[in-house]
Order: C-alpha cells, then structure tokens, then sequence
C-alpha cells in the first residue's frame, strides 16, 4: 500500500475543510500517475487510522470523490479509482508536493502585450505623491452604500439583479445624460450614452470599432501612455504631433492628414495627460474645423473635467458642432473612488448599439446595483454637491503644494500651477535621472514615479506629474520635504 501518511498532509490551519483537503490529494496522486486507474483505495476506517483521522472525514472525502467520477464504490470489493481515466506513468515523489502545473511556464506560445508602466504599489508606504487622484478619505463612499442599501431592500429590486444591459441601466444613463447637459453642454439623450467600468473600457471599446492594423492614429507626443499601447495593441501605427503650453499642435495635426490617411485622433483637450495643459480656444475652433472638413474620428478624453479650479472649466469639443466624428469619454471613478469603475462613452445611437454588442465578449453587463445608486446621487443633487466640495477642497491643496514645490524645488524643476485637475506637471533638467529619484525618495520613505509611465520614443519630455488632491496640507509638507531631501542626495 502506498504510504498515504507521507502522501496526505493535513493542514490545520487552512480555511479548507479536512475532508476537502483529502479529496483533492487523492485527485492530485491520479493526476500524477501514482494511484492509477482501476486501483482500489483503502478502506475509510484504514485511512482514517492511517491519517489519524474521523472516520466520518474520510467517508466525505470518498463521497466528495464519487460525485467527480473519479472513485466508485463496488459492494463487497471495496473503493476503486474509475478504470475509465487514462493510465498515467508515474511521476517521481516529492514530499508535500503536488503536480505543481503553475509553477513554471505554458507549455504554448500565446500574444504578449507591450510593456507597461510599473504601477505605484503605496503597500509599506506612509507617503504617495501619486499620479492625480482625489483623496480616497473624502470620497462620497457612505452616501453611495446608503443608496445600495436602500435600493437592495426594496421588493420590486431583486429580479433586476439577474438582468442588465451592456449599455448600462436606463436610471443611469438617463440621470447622466441631464447630468452632461447642464455641466457641459452636451445635447444627448440616454441612447447616446454607454456606462461602461471606467474610461479606459470607453477608449478600448471605441478604439477596437475604429482601428484596423495598420491604420494610422495621431496622438500627442506626450500623451496618455495606456490609450497608447491600447491602440498599439489593436494594430494602429501612432503618429505623434507635438504638445505645447496651448495643447496639441493642431496645424501639425492639419498637415498629417494632409499627407496621409488618417484613421483617428485621440485628444485630451482639457487638463492634457500628463503634461496638464489645456487646448486653447483658437485651436479648438480651428480642430473642430479640420474635424468636419476631413470627416475625422476623434476620441475625446475628458477623464477629469469636474475637477477645475481656475474658472469655470472649458467645454468640451463634444458639446460643439462636429458632425457626430466625435466620439466622447469621461469618468466617475475620481468622483467616487478608484476601485468604484464607473465610465462613460458618448456617441451616435448607432455606434453605443455596436459598442454594447463588442462590450457583451468581454463583460455580459455592468453592476446594476452601483449604477443605479449613483442615478439616485445625481438626481438628488448630492454628486453636485460633493463635487463642489471637493474643487474647494483640492484647489486648497493645489495651492499649499505649489507655494511648497516653489520654495522647496524651484531651482531644479519647472511647472505651471494648473488650472485644474489633480496633478502638476514637473520638468526636471534633460540630465536629471529620474529613476534615481525615485528609488532615493523610496529609501526615504515617499513613493514617487520614475517618470518611465510618461515618455514615448519621441517624447524629449523629462518630467513626471506629482498628485497633491490626496495629500492633506500637513501631508504636502512633509512629502515636499522628503522630495527635497531625495533631490538633494
């Protein structure tokens, strides 16, 4: 008999139930090929002795394993492993081990996708000056469980739980729908709209019915390192124009289309990711111009507009008159809070019908329950008035990390205060290594970028964005002065 003492190691502390754990050893030791098929099993009062264990465990186990096919009980023989598996040759023991099939790599060729930036990981750091997000601490979370609590209770909500759309649910996309028409001027009905688990889905879904390989997408020089490798991704050849304090280049973009077939433009007008900046009015007539004479796909990335400090925030291209090429993608998450995914694509009736049909392969539906809690918040007013809370909160902050970065980094680095949004865009001298940065700040204990998430090949920029919006005034203080210490190593 095989020695099962060795073989069955039982682990007291694991949320797995005893017989569970058994079950699933024996399956392994006929995976492995060291208990074949047609094999008899010892008796559950054997094993149960052999594994100092209740008979009862074992009799689970067995009944655990019978209802999987793999055992079956013959009267009067005893327990035998279904003669129907194929025979496997046995693998060599090693104590503890099973089969250990993940450990290693496929053993098939499959896609690999480009490489991406390292993700800030804030686990065993006090301190983040992160890329622009708002403060997780003032995020409206209580009022959007009160929401789900109450629309859970009610009777006629249950069954709504099993169903959904891919566009989203009509409360939300109704509410939201109002919500874009006061805020920013967009004459859209809630056929128009998508909600979808952030805004990187509505760049992915937009992108994946407008891209062919091969096709030719403008995007800035400096720009939005995800939309980048998503249109990658799907084939498109990027073709870079430059990006200045007025925002994109919108005469470079004129003379591309000129000399070649463009499929695309991806443009963030307001709040330009990562260097801030906003596209200036002369150039947002002149690209609406260009947008209708050239019949020109554009995806318009608006992902924090309700974030703006300065004055009242520029509209989008999307509210002016450009002959249904734009198509138009924000965000509630920085409303919310990040791991709430919550975005919006506006188009064409007829393009949100086929974006829906794309969205069905990946993701059947969204999350009714969040969804239509938020509707709730936006009809009552509270989004509105959370959001007017959190510009007054956040331009304060703006304010106190700026005078700080002054007066701390003033000599080294270079950047405007922005108008809006959440993060500043800081220039450090061509020689200056960022990387270095980052690691002297890590030892200090503040986790910064490295500035690798905002170059691009024909990018010359060397600079990286600093959030102040989840830092309190005391928190700035204390991250500037560790920054200030690690530049000056």
């Amino acid at each position: 008999m095989l020695p099962f003492s060795t073989l069955i190691q039982i682990d007291r502390d694991s949320g797995m139930p005893v017989y569970q754990q058994v079950a699933n050893r024996l399956i392994q030791l006929i995976q492995e090929g060291r208990i074949q098929p047609g094999a008899f099993l010892p008796g559950t009062r054997d094993l149960a002795a052999t594994l100092q264990l209740h008979r009862k465990t074992v009799v689970a186990a067995y009944t655990e394993l019978e209802r999987q096919d793999w055992i079956r009980s013959l009267p009067r023989k005893g327990v035998q492993v279904s003669p129907e598996l194929p025979e496997i040759k046995p693998r060599s023991f090693r104590p503890g081990g099973g089969a250990a099939a993940y450990k290693g790599t496929t053993g098939f060729v499959f896609t690999r996708q480009a490489q991406q930036p390292t993700q800030l990981q804030a686990k065993g750091f006090r301190l983040v000056i992160n890329d622009g997000f708002p403060d997780v601490r003032e995020s409206p979370l209580p009022l959007l469980i009160r929401e789900c609590r109450r629309l859970s209770q009610t009777r006629v909500y249950a069954p709504r739980l099993m169903y959904g759309l891919a566009s989203g649910t009509e409360e939300l996309r109704r509410a939201l729908a109002r919500h874009l028409a006061a805020s920013r001027g967009l004459s859209i009905e809630s056929e128009n709209l998508m909600i979808t688990r952030g805004a990187q889905m509505s760049i992915y879904l937009a992108a994946a019915l407008l891209i062919k390989p091969g096709d030719k997408v403008i995007v800035g020089a400096s720009n939005y390192r995800y939309a980048d490798l998503c249109f990658q991704q799907l084939g498109a050849t990027l073709i870079r124009v430059p990006v200045d304090d007025q925002g994109m280049d919108v005469n470079a973009v004129a003379a591309v289309c000129r000399r070649s077939k463009v499929r695309m433009l991806y443009v963030v007008p307001h709040h330009h990711h990562p260097t801030t900046v906003t596209l200036s009015a002369e150039r947002r007539m002149q690209l609406l111009e260009l947008i209708r004479e050239r019949n020109l796909a554009v995806i318009e990335d608006d992902y924090d507009y309700d974030f703006h400090y300065a004055s009242g925030p520029i509209l989008p291209l999307a509210s002016g008159d450009h002959g249904g090429n734009v198509l138009y993608i924000g965000s509630m998450t920085k409303s919310l809070a990040l791991s709430i995914r919550v975005g919006f694509l506006v188009a064409p009736a007829d393009f949100i019908e086929e974006a829906a049909r794309l969205r069905r392969l990946m993701d059947l539906r969204g999350d009714n329950l969040i969804e239509e809690a938020l509707a709730a918040l936006i009809d009552s007013g509270d989004i509105d008035r959370h959001l007017k809370k959190s510009n007054k909160l956040f331009r304060e902050r703006r304010d106190v990390f700026c005078d700080l970065l002054e007066e701390a980094l003033g000599g080294l680095i270079t950047f405007k205060k922005p108008d809006g949004g959440m993060a500043v865009w800081a220039r450090f001298p061509k020689r200056y290594s960022l990387p270095k940065l980052s690691a002297r700040a890590a030892d200090l204990g503040l986790l910064i970028s490295d500035g690798s998430s905002y170059r691009s090949p024909e990018s010359t920029e060397n600079g990286m964005r600093l959030g102040f919006a989840s830092l309190t005034p005391a928190e700035i203080k204390e991250a500037i002065g560790l920054l200030q210490k690690a530049a000056s190593v």
